[in-house]
């Protein structure tokens, strides 16, 4: 194998609003954790519950977006790449953490967002940094003439 992959997608829950700044060079970077929950039945019967958190940072129209739409308590889809960040704290300590970076978010639900009973809708809103032509394709784009009716030049059995 040539290459190799860092891939992350979850879903989860803002664990609080999302912490936006903007660097002296315009650029907007947003951060906030997430929680993803596993739930399951152990030997005993007994419901347990496993949450993890997830540090999440988002640059330019993501951050935008994150500081426009998402508020505590939103269900997001995030999908990014894995970075370890090594520090020096106040106290002369080296410390590392894991931080999930986004490439593509979209809001799925939580406080605000359509049927919830909260405020202002925002929902379903997503953003991509990936170019226009890697996403799926909306109803009112010209359906690619491989894709059309009546081409079965594949060898697929459906």
């Amino acid at each position: 194998m040539a290459g190799s992959v860092n891939k992350v997608i979850l879903i989860g829950n803002l664990g609080s609003d999302p912490e936006v700044r903007y660097l002296e060079s315009g650029s907007a970077v947003a951060k906030f954790n997430i929680a993803t929950t596993e739930s399951y039945t152990n030997k005993s019967g007994e419901r347990v519950d496993n949450t993890e958190w997830h540090r999440i940072e988002l640059w330019e129209g993501l951050a935008k977006v994150a500081e426009k739409y998402l508020k505590k308590g939103n269900q997001v889809y995030i999908e990014g790449r894995i970075r370890t960040d090594s520090w020096t704290d106040k106290e002369g300590q080296q410390r590392t953490g894991v931080t999930i970076r986004a490439n593509s978010m979209t809001l799925l639900g939580g406080p605000g967002t359509p049927g919830s009973g909260g405020g202002e809708s925002s929902g379903g809103y997503a953003q991509s940094s990936q170019p226009r032509a890697a996403q799926a394709p909306r109803s009112s784009d010209p359906i690619p003439p491989s894709l059309a009716a009546g081409n079965d030049d594949d060898d697929l059995p459906f």
